[in-house]
């Protein structure tokens, strides 16, 4: 019986563990809502909500490849305004 608990313990993420894994979790939503500003969008009808996110994922991993000491928002904005730096975002 004992040796069933002690498997059992050792099979689940320690406390540390999912710390960690909720932390990461928290940030990416964070950086997402405070960039994008994701609690306000309003797509919830069938695949959009999968597709907007995963446009969401790649814009910010652009974002965060591009030089420079702007913030992800100021980066952002800048793409938006600058036709060059989106050209340079996306080309790499």
């Amino acid at each position: 019986m004992l040796e069933n608990r002690v498997s059992a313990i050792r099979r689940t993420p320690s406390n540390y563990k999912r710390r960690f894994e909720w932390g990461i979790e928290n940030s990416l939503h964070w950086v997402l809502d405070m960039v994008f500003r994701d609690d306000e969008c309003r797509v919830r009808t069938e695949h959009a909500p999968a597709n907007f996110t995963t446009i969401k994922h790649m814009a910010l991993n652009l974002l965060r490849r591009a030089p420079g000491k702007n913030s992800l928002r100021g980066r952002r904005n800048a793409a938006g305004w600058d036709d060059d730096f989106l050209a340079s975002l996306i080309t790499g």
